[in-house]
């Protein structure tokens, strides 16, 4: 939840007065920017918020870590 709330999360809906476009994760796209590039998701199709990430899949909160990656790559 601390980097939901964080002033430099946010979800983007347009780009230079105009919706957002495809290749820059239309219609809506998530930036977190106190996690690396990778962890920042393109393409939302759906969000679920949750307390806790251990019910996430394999209970480390999402595929990046599930193929090795940490779960919390901050910066």
């Amino acid at each position: 939840m601390a980097d939901a709330w964080h002033p430099q999360t946010f979800l983007a809906h347009g780009m230079n007065g105009q919706d957002l476009p495809t290749p820059h994760g239309a219609p809506v796209r998530l930036k977190v920017a106190r996690q690396l590039g990778y962890k920042s998701v393109k393409y939302l199709s759906h969000m679920t918020v949750v307390d806790a990430v251990k019910n996430v899949g394999k209970g480390l909160g999402g595929a990046n870590p599930e193929d090795g990656y940490s779960w919390y790559a901050g910066i």
